[in-house]
């Protein structure tokens, strides 16, 4: 019982650590590189517009995209790691 207790806690010391790992990757995109930085990337054409103003768009929901699948896949390995898989 005590050992299953340390798992659980471990699993979610992981999936908590996991979690502010993306949050963190996706306040900085949407946050820093479209609001903060954008006057620094206002002289990188893409597209036809600056980079802050294609991260502010496009690149902060693109990334916000590849976040979902990579949760998804990491949160897979870590339920396989501790015998939680499907």
């Amino acid at each position: 019982m005590a050992e299953e207790k340390v798992d659980s806690s471990e699993y979610w010391k992981a999936n908590v650590r996991l979690i502010t790992g993306c949050l963190i990757v996706w306040a900085f995109v949407s946050y820093g590189m479209a609001i903060l930085f954008r006057p620094l990337l206002s002289g990188i054409p893409v597209g036809g517009t600056d980079l802050g103003f294609w991260f502010a768009q496009q690149g902060s929901i693109l990334t916000f995209i590849v976040l979902i699948f990579f949760y998804a896949w990491k949160m897979n390995k870590l339920d396989q790691k501790f015998g939680l898989g499907e």
